[in-house]
This record gives structure tokens, sequence and C-alpha cells, in this order.
């Protein structure tokens, strides 16, 4: 529970000598993941962390360490180590802890003790009727590649002997499958998922009907004709631009030169119906918390109203050096990492359209179901995009002719500028950023 891992952290900080600032972050998880095939379980893991990660600032220095333990004698000798290597740091003004700002954490409870109850027995019962449900759901299915059950519960813990005491946990679960189909002369796969905080937000129908739409709609796929033409993307496709999107409004990314938006705050980068916000504050967001990783409170930042541009994310170091506050935008990757800058729980404020409504819309475009290469394919100082994709023609306002093996390109700039239509089925998804459908017109289609 709580106490015992703010005990820990408690102690940790209080341990810090006459002029050290010092961090501690304690954090304890356990993740299961099952797969199963052909009605039999393939693998079945299930592993347990626990670790703390300290910071100490001597001066203008930093130095950092970490143990994957909670023993106490261990955790005196990660701090001594941290120590040492402050010692060896290169001195930097805006180097500091954070400090309390006044901003109340959200109420939110995203702990599901009935997740933590479940029997091992009943997860592999889950995989197994989705995989059922993926063969049985359409006979051009020929193979369930896996079906899967995972889940994960987290706990962490920040104190300084600056002030900051912070605690939060959280559980996750999904149910995902990949099929295959096939017809006689060609076979396409697809992928489905569920995810919730506990058992009962799972849907193993619609994970195994997304599966299999996926995989069935690209039967026959083609090579297209280049072309310009509106594209409309899914929301796990948005989700992903989002995110893209969302690195290049990081504090430190704008510093660092390696943002195409640095120096553009207040100036029109959208159109008036795109508002962009990253609230971990949301219940419903996959990544919600109510502490960022420094220990300050999570808070909605708003980071394009209405076309505008408002600003960027910052951690306090970030912060500091941009001359202004943290937005409570502190991210790390577990204990065994230092706290950097980075967004939690990004999304579009939804339209009043419909999917539906948007392909009608649209006419005559194309339906973009994946994307690859999108990190190698996405310039953040230039904004250039060029990535791979799969999807179905649009045709009179319904879909028509399935496509593949053809790239999409444009600018971050110019696909901002070009948004037409924001669709109102906004969708949490297993990421940073949650998506909606959306469409995006005079983007670059080149195929045969």
């Amino acid at each position: 529970m709580s106490d015992d891992l703010l005990a820990l952290a408690t102690r940790v900080a209080g341990w810090g000598r006459d002029g050290e600032q010092v961090e501690a972050f304690v954090a304890r998880g356990r993740d299961t993941e099952i797969r199963v095939y052909e009605g039999g379980v393939e693998s079945l893991s299930s592993a347990e962390s626990a670790g703390v990660g300290i910071r100490v600032l001597t001066g203008h220095r930093q130095g950092f360490a970490y143990a994957g333990s909670l023993d106490l004698d261990v955790l005196g000798e990660t701090l001594e180590e941290a120590r040492d290597n402050a010692g060896f740091a290169t001195e930097d003004e805006y180097l500091g802890l954070a400090e309390r700002d006044g901003v109340e954490p959200a109420a939110l409870d995203l702990w599901r003790p009935e997740l933590i109850e479940l029997p091992t027995e009943e997860k592999v019962a889950r995989a197994l009727e989705l995989e059922r449900a993926v063969r049985a759901g359409d006979r051009r299915i020929r193979q369930v590649e896996s079906a899967e059950w995972g889940d994960a519960t987290s706990e962490s813990a920040v104190v300084t002997n600056t002030g900051i005491q912070a605690y939060s946990r959280r559980t996750a679960c999904y149910v995902s499958a990949y099929a295959i189909a096939g017809d006689t002369d060609d076979t396409q796969t697809g992928a489905g998922y569920s995810v919730g905080r506990r058992p009962a937000d799972l849907d193993v129908q619609q994970a195994a009907d997304d599966a299999i739409l996926r995989a069935t709609r690209l039967l026959g796929a083609v090579k297209p004709k280049s072309a310009h033409l509106t594209v409309v993307f899914e929301p796990r496709i948005t989700a992903t631009l989002l995110a893209v999107l969302a690195g290049t409004l990081d504090g430190e990314s704008v510093l660092k030169g390696r943002s195409l938006f640095a120096e553009r705050v207040g100036e029109d980068v959208s159109v008036p119906s795109f508002t962009l916000v990253d609230d971990p504050t949301d219940p419903d967001a996959y990544t919600a918390t109510n502490y960022d990783a420094e220990g300050l409170a999570t808070r909605r930042n708003v980071l394009v109203n209405r076309g505008v541009l408002q600003g960027f994310l910052y951690n306090t170091y970030s912060g500091r050096r941009a001359g202004t506050a943290s937005t409570g935008s502190a991210v790390r990757a577990g204990y065994k990492g230092a706290p950097g800058t980075g967004a939690r729980a990004v999304s579009l404020v939804p339209g009043d359209r419909s999917p539906e409504e948007i392909l009608k819309f649209v006419a005559d475009g194309l339906l973009v179901q994946s994307v690859s290469g999108i990190h190698s394919g996405v310039n953040p100082v230039s904004g250039d995009f060029s990535v791979g994709a799969e999807g179905v023609l649009i045709k009179d306002g319904a879909l028509a002719g399935p496509v593949r093996e053809f790239t999409i390109a444009s600018t971050i700039q110019r696909m901002l500028a070009g948004v037409v239509a924001i669709g109102n089925d906004l969708e949490c998804l297993p990421s940073s950023a949650s998506g909606l459908t959306l469409a995006i017109s005079d983007v670059s289609m080149s195929g045969q």
C-alpha cells in the first residue's frame, strides 16, 4: 500500500546532508502476459519489479543512481553512489528539484483490486475465448496468429527534502488478437484489442470483431495510382500522429532546437476547430495519473487552442531554462532513469461528426488503416512527413477498394492547416494519446 512506499521514500530523502537536495523515486509493479495458440497456452509470464531512483544535487551538480531493491542497506548504498556521481557532474545553473507550486492533485481513482484478485485461470479463459471468437467470426480467417491477455499494476512514490511528497497507483489490462485472413490468392493481417482498468471493462467480442475487420477489409488490396487527395485517419492512426505532434511541443525539444514550433507561440498553426490538450487528469485516459514523475500535480495543459499555439510542456529543469515554470509534465521510464519532459494523455477536443458523416463529407479520398515508419518518416525540425500506409479508397462517400504498398506525404504544417473534419468518436487507447477520426486535405499518395 501507499504507506510503505511513502515511508521508504521519505526516509531516503531525509538522509540528505546540509546543502544537498535529495529526491527518492520508489516504484513497485507487476506484469502478467498470457499468449494462447490453437486452444492451448503457448506462454505465460508474470514478473514483479521494485526499485528506487535517487537524485542528489549539490550546488549546481546532479548525481543519479538506481537499484532494483527496496532493502534499506541497498538504499543507503544507492544514495552514496548518487552523491559520488554528483561530484563528477558538470555544473548547470538550472538544476534543482521540484518545489510545491500550489496546484492541487486531481482526485483520481485508477486502482481496481478486482484485477489483482482475478485468478490466472480466468485470464487464460479470456484469451482462449478471444481466440475462438476470432476463428468463428468469419470464414476467411485462416489462422489466429496470437490471442493474448495482459495486465499490469504499478505504484510509485516521490519524496524530496524540498517539500514534495506524492503517491500514485494504477491498474490496467487488455486482450488482443492478431488474425490472418485469406482468399484464393491473397492473405492479410489485422489486430484488434480491448483495454481497461479491470476485467469487466474488457470486451472480448469487440477485440475479435476489430481483428477480423482489419484483416478481411484489406483482402485483394492493390497498389493505387498516385494522387493528391483527402485522407481520413482512423482513431488509432490519429493517436499515433498526435503523439508525434506532442513530441514537437516538448519544451526540451524546443530548447534543443528540435521543434518546428519554436518561436511560434501565439500564432495560428491549424484551423479554428483544432484544439489539442494534454490532460493526465482525465480518468478515462489510459495513462492518467494525479502526479508527474517529479511529484508535482498533473494538470490539463492546452497546447493548441482553436488553432493557435499556446505553449509547450515543461518539467522543472526545462521550465527553468525557458524562464517559466513546470507544467507538471515530468515523465520517466521507471526508477532506472531521471525525469525528462513529455506528454502523458494527448487528445483533440472532439468535433460533431460521426465517422460515417466524415466519409460522406469527404466523398472521394482515402481511409488510412495503418502506417509504418512513422518515427523515421517524420522530421520534427522541418516538419517533413512521409510514411508507408495501407487503407481503403473512399468513393462517393463510401468505402471502396483496399490499397497497399504506397506512401502518404506532406508536412506537419500543411497537415495541420488542412484539417477539414474532426470526429466525435474519441477513443482512449493504450498509449500516451487518444484517437478519433480525422480528415486532412491535399495529402500526396504515391503509388504506381
